[in-house]
């Protein structure tokens, strides 16, 4: 295995890593914007205001999106486990 092997099968892996932790990051990221600017403008500054509806949408995402991020990730790892032999010999 060369190290073009290497850097094409970590990019690859990033790019896996990436694609299925987005979903759940804009949603958490979006909702700490709407809910911070909510907080300004009202000036409540209580801890469990930003942090519970974090949660619920970060629930509520991985409930909506988790069979395809688990297929995506399934398939990721079967491609890299079939490559094995190629890449040791």
């Amino acid at each position: 295995m060369d190290a073009q092997q290497v850097i094409a099968a970590g990019h690859q892996g990033l790019l896996v890593l990436l694609m299925v932790a987005a979903p759940v990051l804009l949603v958490v990221l979006v909702l700490g914007l709407v809910i911070s600017i909510f907080q300004a403008a009202t000036q409540i500054n209580e801890a469990t205001l930003s942090f519970v509806p974090k949660v619920v949408g970060a629930v509520a995402v991985l409930g909506f999106a988790g069979p395809w991020m688990v297929s995506t990730l399934v398939d990721y790892l079967r491609s890299v486990l079939l490559a094995l032999p190629t890449a040791v010999g």
